[in-house]
């Protein structure tokens, strides 16, 4: 039987090296590359084709999720896992919109990791039960695709003609943007909205 080649992504080095020691202990799963930020993640996967890529969410360069969506349109045969210590309503929303196969925290068995990365493999979808049902609870994200852009492109501390010419927009538009997230929100300015829709896992 051929082994399920898979790809780790973590900025912290020991739990790569933890995660790809026990999976490497595991019957038909062979650890191909492991990395430690996003957008490395996402040229490995190009480069090693694999069977499944698991990340996790906050790393440099490129976030987990952000990943899992370039991942998932430019390799679709490549299952994504998440795993996370930080299991956010609003981040299952955005894994599950991004093509995400498997979600679940850092406190998993490693034991459970080498199960979940059989079943995507084989097609299944596996969510931590207690994140689901925290989802389900979860308030809906008031804002709008645009409004989060602008956030995203705002997270950094960059100007508003920065974020106008990276989205394509004009700096009124982004301010009004910007301004409808910060009432929406109910913060005081735009670095306390991003903070707020971070806190919440819409960004």
């Amino acid at each position: 039987m051929t082994a399920i080649r898979v790809l780790l992504a973590d900025d912290h080095h020991l739990v790569r090296e933890a995660l790809a020691l026990l999976l490497g202990t595991e019957d038909g799963i062979e650890v191909v590359a492991d990395v430690g930020r996003g957008d490395e993640a996402v040229d490995r996967v190009l480069a090693h084709r694999p069977d499944v890529a698991v990340l996790d969410i906050d790393m440099p360069g490129l976030d987990g999720l952000s990943a899992a969506e370039r991942i998932s349109a430019a390799l679709p045969s490549c299952r994504v896992v998440i795993v996370t210590g930080h299991g956010r309503p609003g981040n299952l929303r955005r894994a599950m919109a991004a093509g995400v196969r498997g979600f679940l925290g850092k406190d998993t068995p490693g034991s459970r990791l080498a199960e979940v990365i059989r079943q995507v493999h084989d097609g299944a979808r596996y969510i931590d039960p207690q994140l689901a049902a925290d989802a389900l609870a979860a308030e809906e994200c008031p804002l709008t695709p645009r409004e989060l852009d602008a956030l995203r492109a705002a997270a950094g501390g960059s100007p508003v003609s920065r974020i106008a010419r990276a989205l394509s927009l004009s700096e009124g538009t982004v301010r009004n943007y910007l301004s409808s997230a910060v009432t929406k929100l109910g913060v005081d300015n735009r670095h306390a909205a991003v903070q707020s829709a971070r806190d919440r896992g819409w960004l």
